[in-house]
């Protein structure tokens, strides 16, 4: 999943910041210098958005995630996973191990590299701190009454109440502001000596309007996400953009405050200073009155050609911020598509009892499922399992013989396929088999027969058609179920069994019997068992087993599911090994 939150986060950033800057060259005049700056706003939402939880930016859709796409399974015969049940009378459960190799070496990289680029950075920013700190410790409460009165009447002016500290220190040239809890602004040491009680005015005005535009906070933020997005150029770009937007507004923030006969000597004032200080670099933590020659001379055409915003251009600049909202929000259904591969299914029973049955489980992760239909009763175990999706790997059989029938590739009559003479993997694959004898085997070749006899449109029309999972067949004919784009949860698979036993989905009586036949696995006195298991082998681990299917005792059915997971030996068997147990102790089986 790395690999794609990767992706999208690179192309929800790049666009996002093409669309700020394209709008803000083409609507550079109709809008203000507030709203250049706001528009960086929408940048930080974006880039806020691959972090989120998913269901905030959920839409209905179906799309492949990239980690789906490129661990599209790929079958290899010398690769095998087998497993059979202990238990002579459960059927053979064979499985074809998948290699999946680049997804988890590209996930594994990409996530070594950005947290190592995170850890650089957090070492630049604890510096950064560090640095900020001792400047802090150096700081001396100023003096000069009438400085300290002019700071009142700054703070009046803006309508400012909250508590600051004013300070000055000789290790920082250019004015700071910083602190979110407790405020500060650090002067150099002596400002009164060799500036004026006017240029002063404006420097602290300058600053006070930081901290009334809450912009010590979203300094946090810009460099939260500059760590987060350490590698993307076009993000160190904007942000850059976004500071000089964020002092531009601020001059003309004062300007507002002032009015516009004093804009000449408000820009001479920024100049003088620029002149007799340096700017203090690597130190982002802090808001600086100070910048580069070439962000200084931004500044003082914006501050030589102010005039009071009009309220047309006030309307225009909201306008224009909208628009872009709602393109850059037009991003939200692709992030929610690449993001979303429909991995958690919606439950909604009204009959439903929780147990605890981790017993059974001892090392796996996994759930069990278990309807009762003259109840009309769930019996669940490990609620958020039961609705998590995953590749049904074998059980999809099921439905691929249906679907077979329904297209007359094979008749319930007449359900044999010739085998080709290619040597598969296991001696039971390699000759003719039938309907009941294909699935008893769980032969591969055989549906992948099945399987041909329909395009993939017809394929996930059908599955559509009877809600399997979430239908994807994206990871290619005969590899979409096996551990690749196909999933499905135990919920709904016990929900499909239902459906497909007492055929309400309307397919031909003749051909639900002919595959409710090749599932029946025991049969005595009082009670028919039927079933069938699954194996998703990776890289010849066992790490998905299923064993889904019904029991027939007297006039009711008991309807289960029950899917495992581990990283080494979760095979159908040991799914079907603990259905037994749990069916066993539940009197059923």
């Amino acid at each position: 999943m790395f690999f794609t939150n990767f992706v999208i986060s690179f192309i929800l950033s790049t666009f996002t910041i093409a669309v700020i800057m394209l709008i803000k060259k083409i609507f550079q005049k109709q809008l203000s210098a507030k709203w250049h700056y706001n528009l960086w706003f929408l940048l930080l939402f974006a880039l806020a958005i691959p972090f989120l939880p998913q269901n905030l930016i959920t839409f209905d859709s179906h799309f492949i995630s990239l980690d789906s796409i490129q661990g599209n399974a790929t079958n290899h015969g010398t690769d095998l996973g087998e497993a059979e049940a202990e238990s002579g009378n459960w059927m053979n459960d064979f499985s074809v191990s998948v290699n999946r190799s680049s997804p988890d070496f590209l996930n594994v990289i990409f996530a070594c590299l950005w947290i190592a680029g995170i850890l650089f950075m957090g070492i630049l920013t604890i510096k950064s701190w560090y640095k900020l700190k001792t400047i802090k410790s150096t700081t001396q409460p100023i003096k000069n009454k009438e400085l300290l009165t002019l700071f009142e009447q700054c703070k009046q002016h803006l309508n400012i109440s909250k508590p600051f500290f004013l300070r000055e220190s000789s290790l920082n040239k250019s004015p700071m502001a910083f602190g979110l809890f407790k405020s500060y602004i650090v002067l150099p040491t002596n400002l009164d000596k060799w500036l004026s009680t006017e240029d002063i005015k404006y420097i602290l005005l300058h600053e006070l309007n930081h901290f009334k535009n809450k912009d010590v906070l979203t300094n946090y933020f810009v460099i939260l996400f500059q760590i987060l997005y350490w590698y993307h150029p076009l993000v160190w770009y904007a942000f850059k953009e976004m500071r000089l937007d964020r002092e531009i507004a601020c001059d003309i923030a004062v300007l507002n405050s002032m009015g516009e006969h004093y804009s000449v000597n408000y820009g001479n004032t920024i100049l003088n200073f620029a002149e007799k200080t340096s700017h203090l670099k690597n130190l982002a933590l802090a808001n600086h009155l100070n910048g580069s020659k070439k962000q200084i001379k931004k500044r003082i055409i914006k501050i030589a050609a102010f005039t009071r915003e009009s309220k047309l251009l006030k309307l225009k600049s909201v306008l224009i911020f909208l628009m872009a909202g709602i393109i850059i929000s037009c991003q939200l259904p692709f992030v929610s598509a690449m993001t979303s591969s429909d991995d958690q299914y919606e439950f909604n029973h009204q009959r439903v009892t929780y147990e605890d049955l981790s017993a059974y489980f001892e090392d796996y992760e996994g759930s069990f499922v278990l309807y009762d239909a003259q109840a009309d009763r769930y019996s669940i175990y490990n609620e958020n399992q039961s609705t998590l999706r995953v590749p049904p790997n074998s059980t999809y059989k099921i439905y691929s013989a249906l679907f077979g029938l329904q297209a007359n590739a094979i008749t319930s009559e007449n359900s044999t396929i010739k085998w080709d003479g290619q040597d598969y993997p296991f001696d039971s694959w390699n000759k003719d088999h039938n309907l009941s004898t294909a699935m008893s085997n769980s032969v591969n070749w055989y549906f992948s027969e099945l399987d041909k006899t329909m395009s993939l449109d017809d394929i996930q029309e059908n599955l559509k058609g009877i809600h399997y999972g979430n239908y994807d067949v994206s990871g290619g004919r005969e590899q979409f179920w096996i551990e690749s784009s196909l999933k499905i949860s135990p919920v709904e698979q016990v929900q499909l069994l239902t459906a497909f036993y007492f055929n309400e989905f309307g397919f031909d009586e003749k051909n639900v019997q002919a595959v409710k036949d090749s599932l029946r696995i025991e049969e005595l006195d009082d009670f028919y068992l039927s079933g069938k298991t699954g194996t998703g082998t990776v890289n010849g681990k066992n790490i998905n087993g299923w064993f889904i299917g019904y029991v027939e005792k007297g006039e009711n059915i008991y309807f289960f599911a029950t899917n495992i997971q581990n990283e080494t030996d979760a095979s159908g068997s040991a799914a079907a090994d603990i259905t037994s147990s749990i069916l066993n102790d539940k009197g059923i089986y």
